[in-house]
């Protein structure tokens, strides 16, 4: 290759931080010759963090700096948590590779000095802090008597809200803690298929400018291929119903010996009304708009709907 560097935009946090050097590291294992330059930003989602991000635009708002960087030229490659990414990129530019996968599932960390070890030992009323609709109505779907509040803000703010005592628990990615070293705070992970995670969850992708063959190739080694089918099929739930964060949406994939398995969930915001689909097959694409038709089937529309209509209004 005559690529002697390449820079990678990435938000400041530290765990989108963690995310870049990581994807670095494993650029430099495979092209130990060119030199890597991280280039943190700070993006809207970042900076407003008052409003739940259901009413200020959704996942858009953490990638849209840094794919600015990329049409400008000032970096060369991304780096995104997958569940944090639109379904579709602008023109010119293209999600390369979707690398390994770390634990998609969810975790509840309770507050120091309750005994609570799971959702169902959390006391009555309580109140767990979640920046996802898709959280905050599977917890409902399970405690219909906790109530649920916004918390946003990088892992160690949310910890920190917490820990002063404005929540019972918290919820967040287990991939996230584990990649800080702070999988000692897990108090209970929530996994499929009672409580299924974001579609993507815990796999980092990368997006790069279309038209720049030589990244592609560079990048074309840190994809994993089991992850990337699983991934697009969840992903694929979501573009066919017209998913962001302003609905409650979860989608998860596993290989099951070379062919997909597909869990899909939609839920009312209060909870009351969860609805699921499962399906199996060899295309990722295809699979997922099965299970979403579905979801639909079963009447996911009006959900849906109502889920946008309030977070329009």
């Amino acid at each position: 290759m005559s690529r002697r560097s390449i820079r990678i935009a990435t938000r400041a946090s530290n765990l989108a931080v963690w995310q870049a050097k990581w994807v670095r590291d494993q650029l430099l294992q495979q092209h130990p010759d060119i030199a890597i330059e991280l280039v943190k930003m700070s993006t809207q989602g970042d900076r407003f963090l008052s409003a739940p991000l259901s009413e200020i635009g959704g996942k858009g708002w953490f990638v849209k700096e840094l794919e600015a960087a990329l049409y400008d030229g000032s970096a060369d490659i991304a780096v995104h948590s997958m569940k944090d990414v639109p379904v579709n990129f602008p023109e010119g530019l293209m999600l390369a590779v979707i690398c390994a996968r770390g634990d998609p599932t969810d975790a509840l960390v309770v507050r120091e000095g309750l005994a609570a070890r799971d959702l169902a030992s959390l006391p009555q009323g309580g109140r767990v802090g979640t920046a996802s609709l898709r959280r905050a109505t599977q917890i409902l779907a399970t405690r219909p008597d906790l109530s649920t509040a916004p918390v946003r803000g990088n892992v160690e703010t949310r910890l920190g809200k917490l820990d002063s005592g404005e929540f019972d628990a918290i919820v967040l990615a287990s991939a996230g803690l584990e990649r800080l070293g702070l999988a000692e705070r897990i108090t209970a992970r929530l996994g499929p298929p009672e409580f299924v995670p974001a579609g993507g969850q815990g796999a980092v992708g990368i997006e790069c400018r279309s038209d720049d063959v030589e990244v592609r190739q560079l990048l074309a080694a840190l994809d994993d291929e089991v992850t990337s089918r699983c991934v697009r099929a969840e992903r694929s739930v979501s573009r066919h119903l017209g998913g962001n964060c302003s609905v409650p949406l979860a989608s998860h994939a596993i290989d099951a010996g070379g062919e997909l398995s597909l869990t899909a969930l939609v839920a009312s915001l209060d909870g009351g009304k969860v609805l699921r689909a499962e399906g199996r097959g060899g295309d990722p694409e295809a699979l997922g708009i099965a299970v979403a038709e579905d979801l639909l089937a079963a009447g996911a529309g009006p959900l849906l709907e109502e889920a946008m209509r309030l977070s329009e209004g």
